[in-house]
C-alpha cells in the first residue's frame, strides 16, 4: 500500500481527497418531486408546482 501511495503524486491524492465528498451528492436523491408537494422558502408556504 505504501508504495502505491508514493507512486502517486500529491496532486491526485488531494483531487480524490476532494471527489469523495462530491460522489455522496448523487446517492440517494428522490426519483421524481411530486408536483403537488408543500414546501417552505423563506417563510412562505407554497407548492412545489409554483416554483417551477
Amino acid at each position: 500500500m505504501s508504495r502505491f501511495i508514493r507512486k502517486m503524486s500529491r496532486r491526485a491524492i488531494v483531487q480524490a481527497l476532494i471527489a469523495l465528498p462530491a460522489l455522496s451528492l448523487f446517492r440517494n436523491q428522490p426519483d421524481v418531486a411530486d408536483p403537488d408537494e408543500i414546501v417552505e422558502i423563506n417563510g412562505w408556504i407554497l407548492r412545489r408546482s409554483d416554483l417551477a
